[in-house]
């Protein structure tokens, strides 16, 4: 549900990163906060505990100004995996202008996963927002261990839903960006049908991703 405040011109969106214990949705935003170019680019916060690697959230917050001058904060959290922390999730879910689900490839994890989805949709309706409707990707994480359940077994699962898929291994960075960009590309067409960013604010999809995804600077030899 996007923060929009005409008189202030700000606007603040928020993208959830959910998904069961140890799935890698710190990891995700631990990979962006080292990818992504550092200005415009708040501090990253986590909260550690001995039995859930976040129990309350992580925060990555990044800036932008539209032509029109309008301020745009983008905020970036996760949610605990441990059910025991479900009201901590519901909390972290409330006015979510995205969600990326981040799953486990091991076929080990395969139930867990189920079960975490199936706690999204439940949570986002107790939060008064539509699994149908929110913007929704779906991430395939840790392909770089051994035994992992094969993509297309992924894809043939997930296809019917019209949910985009990515495989990646946050350990390493890859598919972090391409997950990232995806949900914000689906965020902006939803923000841009309800407050016009085009035609009101001089601000394209093409910019918004492009200025939210910015990577940082090469150092040179």
């Amino acid at each position: 549900m996007i923060e929009y405040d005409e008189l202030e011109n700000k606007m603040v969106l928020k993208l959830v990163y959910y998904g069961p214990a140890l799935s890698g949705k710190t990891t995700n935003l631990l990979k962006l906060h080292d990818l992504l170019n550092k200005e415009g680019r708040g501090d990253l916060m986590v909260l550690d505990t001995k039995d859930d690697r976040t129990i309350f959230f992580d925060l990555l917050p990044f800036f932008i100004i539209a032509p029109s001058g309008l301020k745009i904060k983008l905020k970036v959290y996760t949610v605990p995996g441990q059910v025991k922390h479900d009201a901590t999730r519901k909390a972290v879910l409330q006015r979510a202008d995205g969600v990326a689900f981040i799953a486990d490839s091991q076929p080990s994890e395969a139930a867990n996963n189920a079960g975490s989805f199936e706690n999204l949709e439940k949570n986002l309706a107790y939060v008064g927002l539509d699994i149908e409707t929110i913007p929704l990707i779906i991430q395939y994480n840790k392909r770089d261990l051994p035994r992992i359940i094969p993509e297309e077994d992924i894809r043939r699962i997930w296809s019917p839903t019209g949910i985009p898929v990515f495989i990646a291994s946050a350990l390493y960075g890859t598919g972090v960006l391409e997950s990232y960009t995806a949900l914000l590309k689906r965020t902006y067409d939803r923000v841009d049908g309800k407050y016009g960013l085009n035609d009101a604010h001089g601000l394209d999809r093409d910019s918004f991703v492009n200025r939210l995804s910015r990577l940082q600077d090469k150092e040179v030899a």
